[in-house]
């Protein structure tokens, strides 16, 4: 009896060394670059130049290799702005890694996250003003299934500020694991709950939308390096509590991509009822948007990717919106500062 209580004595030192063995503190340092023109005539008021550069350093604890807390910002500089930080978001989270399962709270980066939604959805420019996630998110993968669940909050309610916050669930269902067909789906409900105290005929408002697709994979089975094509459906949910039902328009959309070395293309059209999604591209308020990507990456290095885009946009009464976009980003990945 006595050997057996050693023996598991031993054991639970061996244990606990282990995991404290296993402690760390990193850093990670990385960023993009952008310069985004838009000759939007269609939407005069988005038909300007975003330009200027996020940069983001952030210090993790790594108490083992599946709990992990992580503090930094995340600065914006627009070119030719004062101050030069204009803006800067906090980073201060906690991550749980598991197997299957991830987990996050706090504020923390979207990219890698929710940077797949599809742009009826959430708009693009979101990484440029935007790029965390304040709130929660949890996921669960296996090599069939992935699912992902998350609420972000936009803004507290004070006397003056009114409460909004976004929640959502997207996810990919793949029959055979290395089978070229895949079911995905996205949604998001954006609630505005007003200020405490609500203006005359202000009222509560639900904003949101989903969409899901039957796509295919041919990347494998063709001399290109990527090829894919998706079909599916969008519909958006707009109320007005108090003076209306949900508004559900809806619509048929398609979507391409194909890429051989440096070049790649990109096709997106949606037919049918135009959406007002809040956070969505404004083209999707269209009946018809047809959307062309010309795709050139001149560089792409271990932890360095810069690309051009040339973009065309086609909707009713303006067949010449276009777009051109220069990015570069950079990762400088986690690096080990002190081992515990």
């Amino acid at each position: 009896m006595l050997k057996k209580a050693y023996l598991l004595l031993l054991l639970s030192i061996i244990t606990s060394a282990a995991a404290l063995a296993q402690q760390s503190l990193d850093v990670n340092f990385n960023g993009f670059g952008f310069l985004d023109n838009r000759e939007y005539k269609a939407f005069i008021p988005r038909s300007h130049t975003y330009s200027g550069t996020r940069t983001a350093l952030d210090f993790g604890l790594n108490l083992d290799s599946l709990n992990h807390f992580v503090v930094g910002a995340n600065a914006l500089h627009e070119f030719g702005a004062r101050p030069f930080f204009g803006k800067v978001d906090p980073i201060a989270y906690y991550k749980y890694q598991g197997t299957n399962w991830q987990f996050f709270a706090g504020a923390f980066p979207r990219e890698g996250l929710l940077s797949d939604y599809p742009r009826a959805l959430l708009n693009d420019t979101l990484q440029y003003y935007r790029p965390n996630v304040e709130g929660l998110l949890a996921r669960y993968q296996n090599e069939h299934f992935t699912e992902t669940g998350w609420i972000d909050w936009v803004s507290r309610q004070t006397l003056t500020q009114r409460e909004q916050f976004l929640f959502g669930f997207s996810g990919k269902y793949k029959p055979q694991p290395y089978g070229p067909f895949y079911v995905s789906h996205y949604f998001l409900l954006m609630h505005d709950a007003g200020a405490e105290v609500l203006l005359p005929n202000d009222h509560i408002t639900d904003n949101g939308g989903g969409q899901i697709t039957l796509g295919v994979n041919l990347s494998h089975k063709t001399m290109l390096d990527s090829l894919t094509f998706e079909a599916g459906g969008l519909f958006s949910l707009e109320r007005e509590r108090g003076v209306d039902g949900f508004k559900t328009p809806a619509g048929f959309v398609f979507k391409a991509y194909l890429s051989y070395h440096k070049i790649a293309l990109y096709e997106e059209f949606y037919k049918g009822q135009g959406s007002n999604i809040i956070y969505g591209d404004s083209y999707y308020s269209k009946p018809t948007y047809n959307r062309i990507d010309i795709i050139y990456t001149p560089f792409l290095f271990d932890r360095v990717k810069g690309q051009f885009v040339a973009s065309f946009h086609f909707s009713p009464g303006n067949m010449n919106d276009n777009q051109e976009v220069f990015r570069i980003s950079y990762d400088l990945g986690r690096k080990v500062l002190k081992r515990f």
